[in-house]
């Protein structure tokens, strides 16, 4: 049975509320769409760049992007690394508010993101053999797993203690601790950090943010990705330190870690707010204000209001839609404009 030994230290706590504070104040603004579609394109990039890139990956973040945009088919390994975990965090981004964490989850998200990479015997399926954590400076055996017989039992209840207490105990605590637990137990013999990452997101997604796929968790490991390891990693024999292990610290580094990419998002959000492509002139306020005032508006009661031609009332119209703040009702002489709820 999971039964983690943690602390709510004051720093835990602080950190706790300052998410929650962000957090409400970014559900509380209304965005441009098109400034949510850019935000959320550069967010899985990061994400895809930072997962990668910390396992190892050498390609950087100008590469990562090409190969995204492009979807090269004879791909090298570095890139199909990179094309594997892009394809899961879509799938995952798409229906992450009604994903639930099981253990099936848990091995297609490894079974994605190494399709390709390695035999395929092990894609999908829980080790069978057992592992070693080398120290990546000196090679040398630093962690020594669960033997893989106990890897199933112990990803069982790892899952099971999730999900039992899902709205007991905060979602950021609870995302941390399977987080670092999935870590410590290891389950795979390859793909272990990439797989902990995402579906450590797809829990994050329960801490209520509105603008959750702009957020990158995985960019601030990959910031320093030494302290990281250090922090998400334990030292020794498993069966020797399990009973020791005090998930705290690592609690208040991972969310140190969210609140730093939540301050990213919002600044990228207020940055990008104030754009050329998304600033609102003041025929565009005329348009709104209208709306707010009536109801609606047509092009018809619009063209009182201003003296630009009839093209460019069209375009007028058409922005206020791309920016998500109107939508276009009926047809042909009988079209109007509505707010977006």
């Amino acid at each position: 049975m999971f039964n983690p030994k943690y602390t709510i230290s004051q720093k835990l706590l602080s950190n706790i509320k300052q998410i929650a504070t962000i957090t409400s104040d970014l559900n509380h603004q209304k965005f441009p769409g098109i400034v949510l579609v850019d935000l959320e394109k550069s967010a899985r990039e990061i994400s895809v760049y930072s997962s990668t890139s910390i396992e190892g990956n050498p390609l950087p973040l100008t590469e990562v992007k090409r190969i995204l945009k492009n979807l090269p088919q004879n791909a090298r390994d570095s890139e199909k690394e990179v094309l594997n975990y892009n394809s899961i965090l879509i799938k995952l981004n798409k229906s992450i508010g009604s994903l639930k964490l099981t253990d099936k989850l848990v091995l297609d998200i490894q079974k994605g993101i190494t399709k390709g990479l390695i035999d395929k015997f092990r894609c999908g399926s829980f080790r069978e053999e057992p592992v070693f954590v080398n120290n990546p400076k000196t090679h040398k055996p630093i962690y020594l797993p669960p033997d893989h017989k106990d890897v199933k039992k112990l990803m069982n209840e790892l899952v099971d203690f999730v999900n039992k207490n899902e709205g007991k105990v905060d979602p950021l605590i609870l995302a941390g601790l399977f987080h670092k637990q999935f870590v410590i137990i290891h389950p795979f013999v390859d793909g272990n950090g990439r797989t902990a990452r995402l579906a450590t997101k797809l829990l994050l997604a329960k801490m209520g943010l509105n603008t959750f796929n702009l957020f990158s968790f995985e960019n601030y490991y990959n910031q320093n990705v030494s302290k990281y390891f250090q922090k998400v990693g334990v030292l020794g024999n498993y069966y020797e330190i399990k009973q020791e292990i005090d998930f705290t610290d690592w609690l208040e580094y991972f969310t140190d870690g969210v609140i730093d990419e939540l301050l990213r998002v919002q600044k990228g959000l207020q940055k990008e707010s104030v754009s050329p492509k998304t600033k609102l002139e003041q025929h565009h306020k005329k348009i709104l204000s209208c709306i707010e005032k009536n109801g609606y508006i047509t092009d018809s009661d619009y063209s009182k209001l201003t003296k630009r031609a009839k093209a460019t009332r069209s375009l007028d119209f058409n922005k206020l839609i791309e920016l998500d703040f109107i939508k276009r009702e009926g047809k042909g002489k009988n079209t109007y404009y509505k707010m977006k709820k």
